[in-house]
């Protein structure tokens, strides 16, 4: 059971503050509900007795945090090529609320979208992820939002430098001046 003040995650919509547990009658029937404010000024109900099983968890802690970090500096891990299988696994991934999974999303989807670009529901996959995993951030790490939208921005930057230059493909620079001379 969660308590008023407690940060949760609720899986799909980000991090959150549970603001208060109020009881309401919906269709008829009286429920214990989580009031829960998410970035964007957008408040949630969940009820209390099935916030576990939808997946609602205590953000993760400092320690944890690093972890997660230290996953956006990783190497990208195989993906399908085909976009609707890869959509798919990532949707499963996304659902089940791990913010491990997620910034593997996050650090794999970048990757794709510097390489070649990404369908439209994966740009739409990739901001949500975005989302949910800079939410969780700023709370774990008690940090502004643009200072985590900047940390995390540039150790997927970082990392794809360093994934590269690990090719022999040089720099995104390098690949950029490259491409400009090949056109003339």
């Amino acid at each position: 059971m969660f308590n008023v003040g407690d940060k949760v995650v609720y899986p799909m919509h980000g991090a959150g503050i549970i603001e208060s547990i109020e009881e309401k009658a919906i269709l008829d029937e009286r429920q214990s509900y989580y009031i829960i404010k998410m970035p964007g000024e957008v408040k949630v109900m969940v009820p209390t007795a099935k916030a576990e099983e939808i997946g609602v968890r205590n953000i993760i802690d400092k320690v944890q945090a690093e972890k997660v970090i230290g996953i956006l500096e990783q190497e990208s891990t195989e993906m399908s090529m085909n976009w609707n299988k890869r959509y798919r696994d990532n949707m499963e991934k996304m659902k089940t609320g791990n913010i491990y999974e997620v910034a593997d999303i996050v650090r794999n989807l970048s990757f794709k979208q510097k390489e070649k670009g990404l369908s439209t529901g994966e740009k739409k996959m990739l901001l949500n992820a975005k989302q949910i995993l800079v939410s969780e951030l700023v709370l774990a790490e008690q940090k502004e939002l643009n200072e985590i939208e900047t940390l995390v921005e540039s150790k997927i930057n970082a990392s794809y430098e360093e994934h590269l230059t690990s090719l022999g493909q040089g720099t995104t620079e390098e690949n950029v001046v490259k491409k400009l001379i090949q056109l003339n």
